[in-house]
């Protein structure tokens, strides 16, 4: 399924859009160039879960967690991680529990990260500004969740 995206508002919709049919375990890959909207989408996942602060991307810090009272979610952005130790080093197999939502940006490494349930690629529109996001249902879970968003909402 693809949506086009005109603006940071509509990144930030689709992102509360996915969320509202989200449940955990949950895995979402977002492949995408820089600045093209992972990190917004991300946003308007976390404000649908009750987050109100400002989301920024953990290309830095690789994680940021965020604790709900009944469910953790992870932002992880792999942009700067160059080798598939690294992930090893920072115990990156640990963080996958049963209670959590992953929102994976740059997912390299596919070997060592569980599959995803659902992908998200965010490309430009035939060299415009308008981007498009391709969405997957990568597991018979992601599926689900995309089939019940595509029925219930429209973009």
């Amino acid at each position: 399924m693809n949506i086009n995206i005109l603006n940071k508002k509509q990144a930030i919709d689709l992102g509360k859009a996915i969320a509202s049919f989200c449940y955990a375990p949950c895995i979402i890959y977002l492949s995408g160039k820089i600045g093209i909207g992972k990190t917004t989408f991300c946003n308007g996942f976390l404000q649908a879960i009750g987050y109100t602060g400002n989301v920024k991307s953990p290309t830095y810090n690789i994680f940021e967690k965020y604790i709900f009272s009944h469910i953790l979610i992870y932002h992880i952005d792999l942009y700067r991680i160059q080798y598939a130790e690294e992930l090893e080093f920072i115990g990156i197999r640990d963080f996958f529990c049963q209670k959590s939502i992953y929102l994976i940006e740059w997912p390299k490494f596919e070997k060592i990260l569980p599959q995803a349930d659902i992908s998200l690629l965010f490309e430009y529109k035939d060299n415009s500004l308008i981007r498009t996001v391709n969405l997957l249902g990568m597991t018979s879970k992601g599926q689900k969740i995309l089939s019940s968003f595509n029925k219930k909402i429209r973009f």
